[in-house]
């Protein structure tokens, strides 16, 4: 999703260029949101195409660049053909997290492929065993669920999205899931996995059709490292994306991006941020030279629980909650030691991002009242 906007973008400032998207998959690109949500709720699937080719870029698909070299402004694929360029944009997302065995057995969930992997197998009363407890896992064991499969889901944290959720709220999610049929292993980590057996780590044994895993990705800054470009966690860039490798720039999940609204530096892996970042970085490649100041957010579908979030949620931060509906709508504040607030959960609240993002960017010191002004 960054590529396409980033081709978008460069072709909005520069009608004539030449524009080469390589990349690994055989497909070109495409809406990923869907592969936990739309498409399994009888969204067609060719509604997540984005139309990249519509904007003059010539796709060379199913191949993977092996190497850059920056001072000759040249690159090389895995079947040996080289590219040149007047500048370069790394978009190489990351790779899925794996579990210590049994990798032919576990469908790492990330890709069409995947999707269309785990959609063939997915015939009622099927079992499945869903590892992960964050966005693609609880995504997943939702959608699964909800088709009339037989789902077990496993994760090492109290509850479902306790990465982001106020405990309390995470408790809530757990036992909705389990009201509608998921067996949730909370707490427990997979010791292996042979064929459909799923081995927990308290001895628990799992029978299962399938097995997915949704454990979050690695950054895949291989290219970058090895042409001596600056990595830290993510490939690392300055407020126009661009990299420590003159022409060569970075966007979407591999990213490293300073965070203009909240300081210091982040990398984001949702939807929001790979197309905002991607058009932005795109743009400033063709000579738009605008910083990146967007602030990304998120949301996810959970049954028929939903949220939209902004900045950073994570629960060791100080939280102020305040409730429409207990458990149903509602907004939680992140706020520092000081006070002032460094992200919100819009639970069952839509439409208020802005105004968030907002109260971030001022950096006030925020009470009840302030909180309560986004539940409308």
């Amino acid at each position: 999703m960054a590529a396409d906007s980033a081709c978008k973008a460069i072709r909005e400032h520069d009608p004539d260029g030449s524009i080469v998207l390589v990349g690994a998959e055989p497909h070109p690109p495409y809406n990923r949101p869907p592969l936990t949500k739309g498409l399994w709720h009888g969204d067609a699937e060719d509604s997540i195409w984005r139309g990249t080719e519509q904007a003059g870029v010539q796709l060379v698909l199913g191949r993977r660049v092996t190497s850059i070299d920056p001072a000759g402004h040249s690159a090389l694929d895995d079947r040996g053909d080289a590219y040149e360029y007047d500048r370069a944009l790394l978009v190489t997302g990351g790779r899925p997290r794996r579990l210590p065995s049994g990798d032919g057995d576990v469908v790492y969930y990330r890709t069409l492929d995947d999707y269309r992997r785990l959609r063939a197998l997915a015939e009622p009363p099927a079992r499945f065993v869903v590892v992960g407890g964050g966005f693609i896992g609880s995504e997943l064991a939702a959608s699964l669920t909800d088709i009339g499969c037989s789902v077990s889901i496993v994760f090492p944290e109290d509850g479902i999205g306790a990465r982001i959720f106020p405990p309390e709220l995470a408790v809530f999610v757990t036992g909705y899931y389990r009201d509608r049929s998921v067996d949730v292993y909370s707490g427990r980590t997979v010791d292996g996995v042979d064929g459909g057996r799923v081995r927990l780590d308290d001895g628990t044994e799992l029978v299962a059709d399938a097995v997915v895993a949704g454990l979050g990705i690695q950054p895949a800054t291989e290219l970058a490292e090895a042409a001596g470009i600056d990595v830290a966690d993510g490939i690392v860039v300055d407020e126009l994306g661009r990299t420590s490798a003159a022409d060569v720039f970075a966007a979407g999940d591999a990213a490293r991006f300073p965070l203009a609204v909240l300081g210091g530096s982040a990398r984001v892996e949702h939807e929001d941020h790979a197309k905002s970042h991607g058009a932005a970085v795109g743009a400033n490649m063709a000579g738009a030279e605008t910083p990146y100041r967007h602030l990304p957010f998120f949301y996810s579908d959970l049954f028929d629980l939903a949220y939209e979030a902004v900045g950073e949620t994570d629960p060791r931060h100080r939280m102020l909650t305040e409730w429409k509906e207990p458990n149903r709508a509602g907004v939680v504040c992140y706020a520092d030691d000081t006070g002032r607030p460094r992200g919100f959960l819009l639970w069952g609240i839509f439409g208020q991002v802005d105004a968030a993002t907002g109260l971030l960017a001022e950096g006030k010191l925020v009470d009840s009242a302030t909180v309560r002004s986004l539940l409308d």
